[in-house]
């Protein structure tokens, strides 16, 4: 059984390749955290989980998935963690939310994906060129951590990549990211809105509505979907994503 979260699309896409490759299924986290989330597991089952990386560490939905789940322990647990550049300290953290449930992990990995994050100035989305690396090198890469995964690989510490100062960029600007950059009130459609409701259908929190206009409601994790879904480029983050791009995952699948 393969949990996943995904806003834009690229960590549905790995878990599905995972699943393909490791004959097992996927449950998205975003839809079941609204069910009993009580699972019954086989003796030797394995359990992966995977998701995005968000001010360098796993989003909170993806971490209260985990506190609340029923389940027994796994006979063998990894998790995949996708990100535009470097993880941080997110392996600690969900470590430390697997070892509060008495659930040992086995094994960890990162993968470097297209950059979708764009609402701070420098950040936006990778040219043509970059994303084509990426990609490759990501097809590559769940390849072989899922060639690692069959045979049960058991590491002595996490695979994931954490960037220079890890320990800085999550447990201090990941603290100011999440209170000053995760709200959604600056979120707004421009007059080029068609009302599609294409926003609403991508936002994994259904925490959107289209009425006339989308209209954002407080349950956001910032994964930006909805930004990245519009075919009119109407909405936007304040002025921050002004004159950005938008990132379309049809480059995977």
């Amino acid at each position: 059984m393969i949990f996943y979260f995904s806003g834009v699309g690229n960590s549905a896409w790995v878990a599905r390749q995972l699943a393909t490759m490791l004959h097992d299924r996927v449950v998205s986290i975003a839809e079941d955290i609204r069910t009993d989330m009580e699972y019954a597991l086989s003796p030797d089952e394995q359990v992966g989980f995977v998701f995005p990386v968000y001010g360098w560490e796993p989003p909170k939905i993806v971490l209260d998935f985990v506190h609340r789940m029923k389940m027994s322990a796994p006979a063998y647990l990894y998790f995949v963690c996708t990100c535009g550049d470097d993880t941080g300290k997110t392996a600690d953290v969900f470590m430390s939310a697997l070892s509060a449930k008495g659930w040992k992990c086995h094994a960890s990995y990162s993968i470097l994906m297209p950059d979708t994050y764009v609402c701070l100035p420098g950040f936006d989305i990778d040219d043509e060129d970059e994303l084509k690396r990426k990609n490759d090198n990501a097809a590559a890469r769940v390849k072989f951590i899922g060639e690692e995964l069959s045979r049960r690989v058991v590491m002595d510490k996490h695979g994931c990549f954490e960037g220079a100062f890890p320990k800085v960029k999550t447990y201090v600007l990941g603290g100011l990211f999440r209170k000053f950059l995760m709200s959604p009130k600056p979120f707004h459609a421009t007059d080029a809105c068609i009302s599609c409701g294409l926003c609403e259908q991508r936002c994994p929190m259904h925490n959107i509505e289209v009425e006339g206009k989308p209209q954002w409601g407080a349950d956001c994790t910032m994964c930006l979907a909805c930004y990245h879904a519009c075919p009119q480029h109407a909405i936007h983050y304040g002025n921050r994503t002004k004159n950005k791009g938008q990132y379309q995952r049809k480059h995977l699948d």
